[in-house]
This record gives C-alpha cells, sequence and structure tokens, in this order.
C-alpha cells in the first residue's frame, strides 16, 4: 500500500503533530508499507535517514509563530514534479491548513480516499491570533468544511472527537488514539540526560511541549512557586521552543524560580527527550488546549506519572492515584498533588509503574488497526468507483 501522510509542520520541529505523523510513518514503514511525508521545508536541522520518503516544499517563516513554516506547494516546480513521480492508494492529513487543501487536491484529482484528521482545538489558536470571537468563529467554520469534504474523519481522543461535533462538523467521527514509541527505560540513558543538562540530585518535575501561555504553563509556574515555599528542594524541567519562551522566563524570575528552573530549548534527540521523561519523578501536564495525552503516554512509558487537569482530554486514560495523578484547575490543587507525590516517592514510583503497564500503546498496534481502516476505505471507494 502507497500511503501519503500531509503535514503543516515536522521534523526536527518539535510539535506534537509533527512528531505524530513521523511515528505513524516510521510503524507503517515497519508494517512493510510505502510511506510518504509531505511537509513544507524547515532549516532548523538535517532531516534524513528515514524508512520513508520525505517530499517536502518550499515554505516561509510565520510572523508571528516564528518556529514553524507556512508551505507554498503551488510555486514549488520540484515538488510538482516529484509528486507527479509518486503513485498513491490512500492519503491520510494531519492538518486542514494548507498541507491539508494540498492532500485534498491530489485526492480529488486522482480518485483516490483521503482520511483527514482532528488534531487541535483551533478556535483557542484562532481567538489568540484574532482577538475576536466572530473571526475566530468564521475560521473555524472554514476548518469544518475541510473535515466535511473528507473521506473519513479521525480524531485522538474522546473529549477532541466532542469538541469537533461542538464546532459543528456532521458525521461520523473515529477515535484513534496515538502510541507511544516500542522503548523501555533506560538507567544509562537517565543518566545521560542528567548529566547533559546538569540536574541535581534532588526531585525533578518535568514538562515538555511548546513554550507557549495557552499550554497553561502559568499554572505549572505559579504552583510550583506555592511548593517551593515549603523549602524542600526540587527542579524543574520546562524543555520545548514557542512564542511565549522570553516572557515565561520572566515570570520564572518575578515568582522567584529562577534557581529551581531549567529551560532545557528545543530537543532534537530522543534519547535526550526519554532520559528526561525517565530521570523526572513527575510529569506535569494542566494543558486544557491539548485533544490527546501523547505526552502522557511517553512518560508512562518511561515509568514515570502524570499530573493533569480532571476532566480533560489528557485525563481519559488516568485513574487518580492508580496510574497519574489528577487536579483541579487552580494553583492550590495543582501544588498539592506536587506535594503528594513528591512527599511519597515510593507511592509515586508505584504509580509510574502501573502507568506503564495501563497507559502505554505501542505505535506497531496502532499502525496494524491503522492499515485495517486504510484498505477497507480503499475498498469502498473502488466499489463507489464502479457503481
Amino acid at each position: 500500500m502507497r500511503i501519503g501522510q500531509f503535514s503543516d509542520t515536522f521534523l526536527p520541529i518539535v510539535d506534537g503533530v509533527g512528531r505524530v505523523v513521523y511515528h505513524y510513518a516510521t510503524a507503517l514503514a515497519r508494517k512493510g508499507e510505502e510511506c510518504y511525508v509531505f511537509a513544507p521545508m524547515s532549516d532548523t536541522g538535517f532531516r534524513g535517514g528515514y524508512p520513508f520518503e520525505l517530499v517536502d516544499f518550499i515554505s516561509r517563516e510565520l510572523p508571528r509563530q516564528k518556529q514553524y513554516n507556512a508551505g507554498i506547494p503551488q510555486l514549488d516546480a520540484h515538488y510538482e514534479a516529484r509528486i507527479r513521480s509518486i503513485q498513491l492508494d490512500i492519503i491520510h492529513a494531519h492538518s486542514p491548513f494548507i498541507a491539508g487543501l494540498e492532500a485534498q487536491r491530489l485526492a480529488r484529482k486522482r480518485g483516490i480516499p483521503m482520511i483527514g484528521m482532528f488534531h487541535s482545538r483551533y478556535y483557542d489558536d484562532f481567538y489568540q491570533i484574532m482577538g475576536t470571537e466572530m473571526l475566530a468563529n468564521i475560521a473555524v467554520a472554514t476548518i469544518i468544511n475541510f473535515y466535511q469534504r473528507c473521506d473519513e474523519v479521525w480524531t485522538v481522543s474522546q473529549s477532541s472527537k466532542e469538541t469537533l461535533y461542538d464546532y459543528g462538523y456532521v458525521g461520523e467521527v473515529i477515535v484513534m488514539p496515538n502510541g507511544t514509541p516500542d522503548i523501555d527505560p533506560s538507567p544509562a540513558r537517565a543518566a545521560a540526560a542528567k548529566e547533559k543538562f546538569n540536574l541535581p540530585d534532588e526531585p525533578i518535575l518535568f514538562y515538555c511541549g511548546q513554550m507557549n501561555w495557552k499550554k497553561n504553563i502559568l499554572r505549572i509556574l505559579e504552583s510550583c512557586a506555592c511548593y517551593a515555599q515549603n523549602g524542600k528542594p526540587f527542579t524543574l524541567v520546562l524543555a520545548g521552543q514557542g512564542p511565549d519562551v522570553k516572557s515565561i522566563q520572566e515570570k520564572v524570575d518575578e515568582l522567584g524560580l529562577t534557581d529551581r528552573v531549567r529551560f532545557t530549548g528545543h530537543i532534537t534527540g530522543e534519547d535526550d527527550l526519554y532520559g528526561l521523561y525517565e530521570v523526572a519523578d513527575l510529569f506535569v501536564f494542566p494543558s486544557l488546549y491539548d485533544t490527546s495525552g501523547m505526552v502522557v503516554r511517553e512518560a508512562a512509558a518511561m515509568e514515570t506519572p502524570s499530573v493533569v487537569v480532571r476532566g480533560c482530554a489528557t485525563a481519559e486514560p488516568i485513574i487518580d492515584r492508580q496510574n497519574g495523578f489528577l487536579c483541579e484547575d487552580t494553583t492550590q490543587s495543582l501544588c498539592d498533588v506536587i506535594t503528594l507525590a513528591l512527599n511519597d516517592p515510593a507511592t509515586t514510583k508505584k504509580i509510574g509503574k502501573s502507568a506503564r503497564k495501563t497507559i502505554y500503546l505501542s505505535w506497531d498496534d496502532i499502525a496494524a488497526t491503522t492499515i485495517e481502516r486504510y484498505e477497507a476505505l480503499i475498498e469502498r471507494n473502488a466499489k463507489q468507483s464502479k457503481a
């Protein structure tokens, strides 16, 4: 089967959607499928040596989101030449924007089925950029129009499925959760990460994701400031890049956390990332924005429990104090959970081991299910074409 994965973000940018696309393509290639990733060019590092073919097109930096590039496939003659030589049986679009529109163009032109994957709470992004409900609602309506034109629509959690319906989508939605790489905890990897990032011998709290206030990072900082009042040692590691990194650093200083917080910046190496997950005592992720718990599953793979906000999408696989921790979206509640977890490390470790047993989900298992759905959609499309 010849599969096209389309995305507006891809490695080496540490972005959740880009990483999902990478894992889909890698797992499908391991299953023997012929996989292609279509994405904008990025000059932030070498991209090669993948078990799939990367087909990129020229792009330009986004003015207010400089960690991302906007692709321009229509103006890339080299891309056009490459795409003409690539035959595809099915297209899987992970974005409703430029890459998604290009995916729909190719799917219509070639008469092949297309899946649209819903990853994000787009209204929140539009409102942050546009500043008005009216414009944000108009933009969301455009996004829903994209998904209505797909042959099948997938999303990553039950919560995000409900969000899609709230936005106005009408039709069936398949929930296809994100997986986790087939990787085991490694004391050597954890020790290497601890040394590389110069982490002290004290409790470690870890956050990984965009450096963007929409991820509820202020809640993390204020809760850590609350916890710091007891005088006990700890270090908060913030990994990632994003538009708000400077203001986040300023807030860290303002809250008196300068000596307790480490900013790792952009992490491209998986060993570094998984080493940080493993060295952490608690993964702190109170985001209300995310539609998937991929990072929670990654932490679980390293036997590190997560604390997330009760009732949000990332909380779906968590049973409080059994395979993770739940808190309310308040500073005191998150501070209380941090206190509970760090004051009883033995119990927290047991909860982390339970997280691996119950939350970890292999990308190879996701790939097997994905292939079955791809094949069924291709067969259905062929029957409809003959009718």
